[in-house]
């Protein structure tokens, strides 16, 4: 990683802070953007410490968006279309669908602007808290484009296809509280970062495996499995749990009505 771009603080409970760290630029998109992001989201995904994530942008905005003058020297908008081997995703896509490999929940906090390839970021959170006065835009035709950064596999959770053309195909610029009552977003609230720690520190009290196997469930079921594919990853995750360490425990906290406390994942 070239250049320093990407926060990440892990607390002693697990949750994982990750800034944007480039508030001068609205955290626009550039190279080395791209590059810390996918660094960050690898090295969550395998660190076992981690029970949540919390994704928020430095300084004024969430994610202005792709620097089109950064990326447009050395081939640099090119080679974001490179697929390594491994990934179905290019690595453009990636820094959106890449926060669902991490297997606990992430947390999107929004303010300001959240603008073409960083709303894809915000999409790829499994959660996303706005300020009312946050401004979200699908941006890409304006540069005469079509969004390409894992948008067909975040988008359709959210919104009807009517909702997901009419933002795109005029790349309007849409408050917090519309992206709200449109779906796009979960809550409004004053301070988004605030909120959403509050929230990762709930999440990071409880069993971990329950929360990654709830994860996983709705990721892989979620407006795609069929049915008796979904049926049966609920069985088989739910067996899993079932006489596990972290399910004893949780069992015998409430019954003690006491605070749990739960091993890491192996």
């Amino acid at each position: 990683m070239g250049e320093h771009r990407v926060r990440v603080d892990v607390g002693d409970d697990g949750v994982a802070t990750v800034t944007l760290d480039r508030g001068e630029k609205h955290n626009a998109l550039d190279p080395a953007m791209f590059d810390a992001i996918l660094d960050t989201t690898g090295a969550l995904a395998t660190d076992r410490r981690v029970r949540a994530v919390v994704l928020h942008g430095a300084g004024k905005s969430f994610c202005s968006g792709l620097d089109i003058s950064a990326l447009g020297q050395g081939g640099g908008a090119a080679s974001l279309l490179t697929r390594e081997p491994g990934h179905l995703a290019n690595h453009a896509q990636r820094v959106s669908t890449d926060w669902a490999r991490i297997p606990v929940p992430v947390i999107a906090a929004i303010t300001g602007n959240c603008f073409g390839g960083g709303l894809q970021i915000a999409l790829g959170a499994d959660i996303r808290y706005v300020t009312p006065d946050a401004r979200l835009s699908i941006m890409e035709v304006k540069w005469g484009l079509v969004p390409d950064m894992g948008i067909t596999q975040t988008l359709p959770r959210l919104v009807a296809a009517d909702v997901a053309k009419e933002l795109t195909f005029t790349g309007r610029i849409i408050s917090g509280t519309e992206a709200h009552g449109l779906g796009l977003a979960t809550r409004v609230v004053g301070d988004p970062l605030a909120a959403a720690l509050e929230l990762a520190h709930e999440i990071a009290g409880k069993s971990p495996h329950a929360v990654r196997s709830a994860k996983r469930l709705y990721d892989e079921t979620w407006n795609g499995a069929d049915r008796a594919t979904a049926l049966m990853l609920e069985s088989e995750l739910q067996v899993g749990l079932m006489g596990s360490v972290n399910q004893l425990e949780a069992v015998a906290a409430g019954m003690e009505r006491r605070g749990a406390h739960f091993a890491d994942p192996d």
